[in-house]
């Protein structure tokens, strides 16, 4: 392994620093506001299923954020992990709680500014959607819990004693659990920017399949484990004490509101349900932990009348969510600035873009009017940004289409190493899908397109299927999986 990943990857480190320092306040904060539990306590609980969760399911959760921007250079991910690293780091300095779900995001659209990249805005303004959606459902769900536990408590009647062991258990369970789901999906957040660029190899160990991501992974779940232990004391005392002062039993409501909201973000069981049922599908994209736990404790506030709630305190952690993006982004184009021209450091991969016969034909097919594009063939665009503003100066794009014209445009280099296949999830992957990637295996593509039809060639379980409700959810994860393909098989 190169000696210049462990620099390059200290600033994922870094990130994952901050994400326990700030995190485990919405896992353990109102617990130990409500003196349930010792800090030592909630902090090991935490620590351990945190690591369980980030080696054990980080994967899935892992793709996620990839629609947004190909970072394929590791001196760009170093930068972004650095971005949003210290944009929460300084919201956690001053005891107010951040979002590292927001400031990656922010951190990517960085990336994508500074590299001249595109956006894809119906995947960004999904997310902003989910960023107001998710401080309002975690408030319902905490109200309606806290009505369903004080209906409960009235009717059985439990001893104090009796009800102060079942409560600490409680916490203690739910905790655990949302320790070990804030591991699964947040660990994209830390270390999902160095997957395409990571130097591991899988290793056996007693008949074990480690994977080079799980090592990855293992990494920033440790890094996490250390902020919960030196600096989230100080963030769980802001949430469980100086926002509301809670009672043990709202604090165990809170946490399990906080669990359903993320849940409901990230089950594809529950979304493949809905599609079936024919009703709207929840939008599988990372949402904020800090988000969600802020908005139950407000909902619990609201229900006892809203007057116990520091109310200041929220509007400075509101400004805190509004500006965690917008900083991330500012601070990851200064570092690629730094990065580039004072280091000369490569921080993104050259784009090309070539329209050429084979590709108008592509996208005739996908029903864009290629008549207009004809001057535009056979020129070579050194960005996305350059050739969506040559194209639209004859024909008017959606975002669709944009997508569409960037994508099938691409020229790379795409090659089909049997290595790479052997390091996939193949948890993830059917095992007609298995076996297609490993019958191609050392072919070389120029275009993306032409990969895809190399595998839809080899069995149906690469082709999409009509755009009905029912197959909604196949050729979602479909896309995801060759939007996959592409960043780890170019050279």
């Amino acid at each position: 392994m190169d000696l210049s990943f462990v620099f390059f990857i200290s600033s994922g480190l870094f990130l994952g620093w901050s994400l326990g320092a700030n995190d485990a306040a919405n896992i353990f904060g109102t617990a130990v506001g409500s003196r349930m539990l010792r800090f030592s306590t909630a902090a090991l609980i935490c620590s351990v299923f945190v690591v369980l969760g980030a080696v054990i399911d980080g994967a899935g959760a892992a793709r996620t954020l990839g629609s947004l921007g190909g970072i394929n250079q590791i001196a760009g991910a170093f930068a972004t992990a650095l971005a949003a690293a210290l944009s929460v780091f300084m919201l956690v300095r001053i005891g107010l709680t951040a979002s590292t779900t927001q400031a990656i995001v922010g951190a990517i659209v960085g990336w994508n500014f500074f590299t001249d990249s595109v956006t894809d805005t119906d995947t960004l303004l999904t997310i902003l959607a989910t960023w107001v959606l998710c401080p309002l459902l975690a408030g319902l769900f905490a109200v309606l819990l806290s009505k369903a536990v004080e209906v409960g408590l009235r009717r059985f009647q439990p001893h104090l004693l009796t009800q102060d062991s079942w409560t600490r258990l409680a916490l203690i369970v739910t905790g655990a659990f949302g320790a070990y789901t804030l591991g699964a999906n947040n660990i994209a957040n830390v270390m999902g920017v160095f997957i395409a660029v990571s130097p591991f190899q899988d290793l056996d160990i007693s008949s074990v399949r480690v994977s080079s991501t799980q090592q990855l992974f293992l990494l920033g779940s440790l890094a996490i484990a250390v902020g919960v232990y030196t600096y989230s004391k100080g963030v769980m005392l802001t949430v469980g004490c100086k926002l509301l002062q809670v009672s043990p039993v709202s604090a165990w409501i809170i946490v399990v509101a906080h669990s359903l909201v993320l849940f409901l973000f990230a089950s594809q069981t529950l979304e493949r349900q809905l599609i079936n049922w024919g009703l709207p599908s929840i939008p599988l994209v990372p949402v904020s932990s800090t988000q969600a736990i802020v908005g139950a404790v407000i909902g619990i506030g609201l229900l006892k009348g809203g007057h116990s709630v520091n109310w200041r305190l929220v509007g400075r952690i509101g400004c805190g969510w509004v500006a965690t993006p917008v900083v991330a982004a500012l601070i990851c184009t200064l570092c690629l600035f730094v990065l580039q021209n004072l280091l000369h450091l490569s921080v993104a991969k050259p784009q090309r873009y070539v329209i050429s016969e084979a590709v108008m034909d592509q996208l005739q097919a996908q029903g864009l009017n290629t008549s207009v594009l004809q001057p535009l063939q056979d020129i070579e665009y050194s960005s996305a940004q350059t050739l969506v503003t040559s194209a639209e100066r004859s024909l008017s794009l959606s975002n669709e289409k944009r997508q569409t014209l960037l994508h099938f445009s691409y020229l790379g280099d795409f090659f089909l190493n049997a290595h790479k296949i052997g390091n996939l999830d193949r948890q993830w992957f059917s095992q007609a899908q298995w076996q297609a990637l490993n019958a191609i295996a050392g072919q070389r593509f120029e275009y993306r397109w032409q990969l895809e039809e190399a595998l839809a060639v080899q069995t149906l379980a690469w082709q999409q299927k009509p755009d009905i409700p029912a197959n909604k959810y196949f050729n979602q994860d479909l896309q995801q999986k060759l939007s996959h393909l592409y960043r780890i098989f170019e050279s």
